[in-house]
C-alpha cells in the first residue's frame, strides 16, 4: 500500500510539472506568433518608410501592398497572442512585453484601435503617390510608438 501510495504521488509530481511546462511552452508560443506579428508590421512600415524619406523610390504598387499588408495585419484578432504571463517579467529574456500591458485592459484596446484607423487611412491612399504616403506615415509611425513607448521595455 505504501509503494500505491508512493507512486501516485511521483506520478502527481510528475503531472503537475509536465502542466508547467507545458504552459511555459504555450505562452512562449504566443510571445514568438506577436514577435512575427511585430516584425511583418516593422517590415511592411519599413517599405513605406524608406519611400517617405526618399531612401528608396516611391513605387505605388509596393506601396499600396505594404499598407494592404499593414491593414491586414492590424485587422487580425490578437488576443491569443497575449496571454496573461506573457510578459518580460515572466518570462525574461523572451520578450519586451511589460506586465502594464494587462493592468490597462480593456483601455489597451483603444491603442489596437488607433493602429487599426491609421493604417486603414495609409491603405487607402498608399498609392496615390508619394505625397500621399509622406502624409500617412507619421500617423501610422506614431500609432505603434502610442503602445510600445509605454508597454516595452528597452533593449
Amino acid at each position: 500500500m505504501k509503494t500505491a501510495k508512493t507512486v501516485v504521488v511521483i506520478l502527481g509530481v510528475v503531472a503537475l510539472a509536465v502542466s508547467a511546462v507545458r504552459a511555459d511552452e504555450a505562452l512562449e508560443r504566443a510571445v514568438g506568433a506577436r514577435q512575427s506579428l511585430m516584425n511583418l508590421n516593422s517590415f511592411n512600415l519599413g517599405i513605406l518608410g524608406d519611400m517617405a524619406k526618399g531612401a528608396v523610390e516611391y513605387n505605388a504598387e509596393a506601396a499600396q501592398a505594404a499598407a494592404d499588408n499593414l491593414q491586414a495585419l492590424a485587422s487580425l484578432n490578437h488576443m491569443a497572442l497575449w496571454p496573461q504571463g506573457s510578459d518580460n517579467v515572466s518570462l525574461p529574456g523572451k520578450t519586451r512585453a511589460l506586465p502594464v500591458i494587462w493592468e490597462q485592459y480593456p483601455a489597451i484596446l483603444e491603442k489596437v484601435e488607433v493602429f487599426r484607423t491609421a493604417t486603414a487611412s495609409m491603405a487607402a491612399v498608399a498609392s496615390d503617390g508619394l505625397e500621399a504616403v509622406q502624409g500617412n506615415i507619421k500617423t501610422v509611425g506614431d500609432a505603434c510608438n502610442g503602445c510600445h513607448d509605454v508597454n516595452r521595455a528597452p533593449r
